[in-house]
């Protein structure tokens, strides 16, 4: 484990997205000072953790200028002018290649900024790069067959989950306070969960995203609540290219103020299959349970709703659609994926048609668990992980490609389902290690589980210092 952070709360590149415009308005600093504190830090960090793709210091440098100078003028473009932000490697952004994570992708420039992406550079964020991610976003892992291993800040030995693990990793070091990743099966929640982050999986269709899949989000990554919000306010805007997207909705992201009195949580301790819950990952979410409960909620433990049989039906059916992908190559480009992965897609081949669509009816067995659940809930308070943390060369904590989900049992079902979830540091190990709680609500009510995010940040006491880089 690494020493806690030498640096004060005040450093340029530990502030917050909120901390930093109110700077800029108050005329404390200005955005090109910021970025250049953000990338010595990353100069220090970036060799041990390896999170950043397409790294473009000199690009950032300019529009940070150029936003130096609309400050100077008190004519910001946007909510976000100035402030540092990476993007996962997965959202377009015109001009970079697309690897997915993956050396058997074809690298071409992509044409145009994704919806994420363009709402960010709108805003005025300072986009300095992307961030590493595992083969085609299928692992939790930073493991990659294209991208350096990319490790944890607050261990070096252990993984930063994924599949947003350059932005776990990179909000957790303090490359700034905004980061972007996607989730379609806990890839923000989960290295939120092991980085000590704040992470939020909207509703489906919140955030308007391209290309669109079944549960596939964009969420953001950050230190704070606010900052989430911030990013919400955002990310949100309406984009004609997502088919799946919400309708346009005028929420005041900064309405975080959730009275407890009340209001009925369950605590979900067992997911219903899966991994064994680690005692200290139950600790933490048992404490966070009983902190809402002294603030005026009524907390009563519920069963998960995930069964063995919804689990195995969404492995099958992601196995499938990935040796879809993979059987299109030549042998010699598929035998440049991860071994892992080709192993674990192949089985893909061997499945029937009936088999892949009994998979994708999990989704739908899931929906209606989850409709049947918060008929009687406003919120759902349950671990992010069963595990405390895994090493950083594995693929999964369990690193066996034939038992690829049995970690993705608290995280999942909210991504068929659709509803908002969110990930926030509930305390930590006996080592000093983070672990997440995470916060569901009903589908729709996004503003909702960040509200209650913000009341357990209040909750849940004195956090520890940020991990500073090694010496």
């Amino acid at each position: 484990m690494h020493k806690p952070a030498s640096q004060t709360a005040t450093s340029l590149h530990d502030l917050s997205a909120v901390g930093l415009i109110a700077g800029f308005r108050a005329r404390q600093f200005s955005p090109s000072e910021v970025l250049d504190d953000v990338l010595a830090h990353i100069a220090a960090w970036e060799p041990h953790i390896k999170a950043l793709y397409a790294f473009d210091p000199d690009g950032a440098r300019a529009v940070a200028a150029a936003s130096t100078e609309r400050w100077h003028k008190s004519a910001p473009i946007g909510p976000l002018d100035g402030v540092p932000a990476t993007i996962k490697e997965n959202i377009a952004t015109r001009g970079v290649p697309v690897p997915l994570g993956a050396a058997t992708t074809k690298l071409v420039p992509a044409l145009a900024d994704a919806p994420p992406a363009a709402r960010l550079r709108e805003a005025g964020a300072v986009i300095f790069s992307k961030t590493t991610m595992p083969d085609y976003g299928m692992l939790s892992s930073g493991l990659s067959s294209f991208h350096p291993l990319t490790r944890n800040p607050w261990d070096l030995s252990k993984n930063p989950g994924g599949s947003s693990s350059g932005a776990g990793a990179a909000a957790a070091a303090g490359y700034g306070p905004l980061h972007l990743g996607t989730d379609i099966g806990g890839s923000v929640r989960l290295p939120a969960c092991w980085c000590g982050l704040v992470a939020l999986k909207p509703s489906l269709g919140r955030i308007p995203i391209d290309p669109s899949y079944v549960g596939r989000v964009a969420g953001p990554m950050t230190r704070t609540v606010d900052d989430a919000a911030l990013m919400m306010s955002v990310l949100s805007l309406p984009d004609c290219r997502d088919g799946m997207s919400l309708p346009p909705e005028d929420i005041d992201w900064k309405a975080l103020d959730k009275p407890l009195r009340r209001l009925r949580l369950g605590l979900m301790l067992d997911a219903g299959t899966g991994q064994a819950l680690e005692p200290e990952v139950r600790d933490i979410a048992v404490k966070a349970a009983r902190a809402f409960d002294a603030a005026g909620a009524v907390v009563a433990e519920v069963p998960g709703l995930l069964t063995h049989e919804m689990l195995d039906g969404l492995d099958n059916f992601w196995r499938a659609r990935m040796w879809d992908d993979l059987a299109r190559l030549g042998s010699a480009e598929r035998n440049k994926a991860l071994p892992y992965i080709l192993k674990w897609a192949q089985a893909g081949a061997r499945l029937s048609g009936v088999d892949v669509i009994r998979g994708f009816n999990a989704t739908m067995a899931i929906r209606s668990a989850a409709a049947q659940l918060f008929a009687e809930l406003d919120y759902v308070i349950s671990p992010v992980s069963p595990v405390v943390n895994f090493a950083a060369e594995f693929a999964a904590p369990i690193n066996d490609p034939e038992k690829p989900f049995e970690h993705i049992g608290y995280t999942v079902p909210w991504n068929m389902s659709e509803n908002p979830a969110a990930s926030i540091n509930g305390g930590f190990s006996a080592v000093g290690f983070p672990i997440g709680v995470q916060i569901v609500g009903r589908r729709f009510d996004d503003l909702g589980v960040l509200g209650m995010a913000k009341a357990f940040e209040t909750l849940r006491g004195a956090q520890r210092p940020w991990p500073a880089p090694p010496n």
